[in-house]
């Protein structure tokens, strides 16, 4: 056949969209990122959460409303364009080889819905080196908390990161309105392609055809105080020390925030490890496991990386 047709082309554009629609529908609903990130509907270039440092608690209503002013933080959260891109060569359409195409276009699906996964968790790794609305790092040793609720007074400090030498595993608390992190979605992805042949077309210059994939989002750190990384060992009394410290993280005006955590997050490396700690109902040695059913297990193959 000497070129591609009209026919060929149609049959083309609508079997790659159904390919992506059908694979990216699969994997979405899959994605560990919605059960540690709230999804936030963008509607501009950057949103501000401002709002991130009020905790205000409910009082006795005598009189007046009594209005709190709450200290200023202006976290923010930039909205990034993301692309991936394949080009096929002509005489692979010429030849009908439309099934050569559909695993590629499938995986671009898969990795286009995944994606979120992969940003949550490379800020997961690197949340010891990257600010969150306090101006600390996300994870870290010295988190201020002020004996007013304005963020006035001589703060005190609380830790929601524990250094040591093994891979790095969180605990999380997913129960709050606002889950740890944040997936900050503008728009979502679209499958695009390039087809035409004629009228300066890509196919008329480079002999080949394009498909690729455009997305808006970025991902960010919701409350620090729901959080905690671990490059400690991952035992029994590790653990039990992270879930204390969690429960009695406090908010400006030294008052608990009672959070409850109720996720273990582990990379692979310490899968094994993770479910003798929680799924196990008796110990080594004999006796009831005390952790046994308190967290939900999370293994993440993206932590599964150097320095994770």
């Amino acid at each position: 056949m000497s070129i591609v047709s009209n026919t060929q082309l149609t049959a083309l554009r609508t079997g790659m969209q159904a390919s992506f629609d059908q694979t990216y529908a699969k994997y979405e609903p899959k994605s560990f990122h919605g059960d540690v990130a709230t999804e936030i509907i963008s509607d501009d270039a950057m949103e501000t959460y401002g709002w991130l440092s009020d905790f205000p608690d409910m009082i006795e209503w005598v009189g007046p409303r009594t209005v709190k002013s709450m200290k200023e933080n202006v976290y923010q959260i930039p909205n990034k364009d993301w692309e991936s891109t394949v080009s096929v060569q002509r005489p692979t359409i010429m030849d009908d080889k439309f099934g050569t195409l559909t695993p590629r276009i499938r995986h671009m699906a898969q990795a286009a819905a995944q994606h979120p996964e992969t940003l949550i968790a490379n800020i997961m790794r690197q949340g010891h080196a990257l600010l969150c609305y306090d101006g600390q790092n996300y994870f870290d040793t010295d988190h201020p908390v002020f004996p007013n609720v304005d963020g006035t007074g001589v703060a005190l400090t609380q830790s929601n990161y524990f250094e040591g030498t093994g891979p790095a595993w969180y605990l999380l608390s997913t129960s709050m309105p606002l889950k740890p992190f944040i997936f900050q979605r503008r728009m979502k992805p679209e499958f695009e392609q390039l087809t035409a042949t004629s009228g300066g077309g890509p196919a008329f210059f480079d002999n080949a055809y394009h498909f690729g994939i455009y997305a808006r989002h970025n991902v960010g750190f919701g409350f620090w105080q729901c959080a905690i990384k671990s490059t400690e060992a991952l035992t029994t009394e590790n653990l039990e020390k992270a879930e204390k410290a969690m429960m009695e993280f406090q908010k400006d005006g030294l008052n608990p925030m009672g959070i409850m955590p109720d996720l273990l997050v582990v990379p692979p490396a310490l899968k094994a490890a993770g479910r003798r700690l929680v799924q196990t109902r008796t110990e080594s040695g004999g006796g009831d496991n005390p952790l046994y059913d308190a967290f939900k297990l999370l293994t993440v193959p993206w932590l599964a990386q150097v320095g994770a």
